[in-house]
């Protein structure tokens, strides 16, 4: 099974968020449709702009955490080094 460490983004610049999930796919669709109430649905945070995939929830796990204290730059930086449009990628993973 893998786990997925990704970046939601309100708009390009926009605000942030962490997360982390064990099925990419759905957990972007319950952001993008606001089914759970919470940061991203109160400031609408919906955009996939980064992700990456791990073997353990463990290690997704660390990930989400070491990121969640990153300086918003190094986000950013992290962010435009594969996705310097900041595309919604969602409708790659959504295909997958």
């Amino acid at each position: 099974m893998a786990y997925y460490t990704y970046l939601l983004a309100s708009k390009r610049n926009g605000t942030l968020y962490v997360g982390m999930t064990n099925n990419l796919v759905r957990r972007i669709w319950e952001h993008r449709e606001e089914l759970l109430p919470g940061f991203t649905k109160k400031y609408g945070v919906h955009q996939l702009v980064w992700f990456e995939e791990h073997a353990t929830a463990a290690g997704a796990w660390q990930r989400e955490n070491r990121l969640k204290h990153w300086l918003r730059e190094w986000k950013v930086t992290l962010i435009e080094k594969d996705n310097p449009n900041w595309d919604d990628l969602w409708f790659t993973v959504s295909r997958l």
